[in-house]
């Protein structure tokens, strides 16, 4: 099984319109109301690869319950631990080839249900071969919650795909126990390390700093061209296909999906890269987030080109 964690999970609501007008009523026909959140968006793609998937993290209120039965009806397990709290909404408002987006900031985390959750995923994550955690924290949790969770999934072997940014993953980084891999892209590279980093040469040499040690694996997204890969060692420069992106949102988190599934099915190095990349190009060529099309897979996996650097 792979448990995905989204700790700060959302009912993503999109309104596409001919056009928006500030001070004025905007109707709307076009609707589209999802399970939202970075994580959920990583068990969906997983859920399309036909993967064993349980999702876990907080889950309160109405919008919590559309979210459990958004889960249930696609046969999703659901491990979330209930709060009191209200899950939250995220609008986004497509109109003219443009995205305005509104995101709440969430519930509240109380202490006992902060542990109620650590107590639940130390049972769970014996259950998964991997775990993915995605995304930010919700108010009331401890910058270090998810060093909390890393020392967890180590103690019951369980490797850990993290995609955080900023403070979160600078502290993760910092913590004795890392997680199995990071997906930064070059811009939460460079806040990492506090320069700007432009060149794929320029990020060969940030990877080999010591705040990448013992992190087995460093995925470095670069949006429509592609990515630098960091595995032990070993360092891959990979181009990808040529397409007309309709919609790129989720791309990053069909990436986690893409390596998660790639390590539960035991492939290889740059054979685990090539199907993690694809999973990013194949959601950009969707309109739903965190959605692919199978039927295209293998013409993207031989698509993809792989450089040592």
């Amino acid at each position: 099984m792979i448990l995905t964690i989204t700790l700060n999970p959302s009912v993503d609501i999109r309104y596409s319109i001919s056009s928006f007008q500030e001070n004025a009523i905007n109707r709307v026909t076009d609707v589209s109301k999802t399970a939202g959140g970075k994580g959920l968006n990583v068990t969906r793609v997983l859920h399309q690869l036909e993967e064993n998937v349980a999702a876990s993290g907080f889950l309160g209120g109405s919008l919590g319950s559309f979210i459990s039965t958004e889960l249930q009806k696609y046969g999703i397990d659901n491990y979330f631990t209930p709060i009191k709290g209200e899950t939250r909404n995220c609008i986004a408002i497509i109109h003219n080839g443009k995205q305005t987006e509104i995101l709440e900031s969430g519930p509240e985390i109380s202490e006992n249900e902060a542990a109620s959750f650590l107590r639940e995923f130390e049972k769970n994550v014996l259950q998964a071969e991997v775990v993915t955690i995605s995304g930010s924290l919700p108010t009331g949790l401890d910058r270090t919650y998810y060093n909390q969770m890393l020392e967890i999934a180590e103690k019951a072997g369980t490797p850990v795909l993290l995609d955080t940014k900023g403070e979160l993953l600078a502290e993760a980084l910092q913590h004795d126990v890392k997680p199995f891999l990071i997906k930064p892209n070059q811009y939460e590279l460079g806040d990492l390390i506090g320069s700007e980093i432009l060149h794929v040469d320029e990020m060969k040499q940030a990877l080999q700093l010591p705040l990448f040690n013992d992190i087995s694996w460093v995925v470095i997204t670069l949006g429509e061209t592609g990515a630098v890969v960091k595995h032990e060692n070993n360092f891959y420069h990979v181009t990808t296909p040529k397409i007309n992106p309709v919609n790129p949102v989720g791309s990053g988190d069909s990436v986690i999906a893409g390596f998660a599934a790639g390590l539960e099915r035991k492939l290889q190095e740059t054979e685990l890269i090539r199907f993690g990349i694809t999973m990013g190009v194949l959601n950009a060529m969707e309109e739903k987030t965190g959605s692919i099309d199978l039927t295209k897979m293998d013409w993207c996996i031989q698509q993809i080109k792989i450089d040592v650097l």
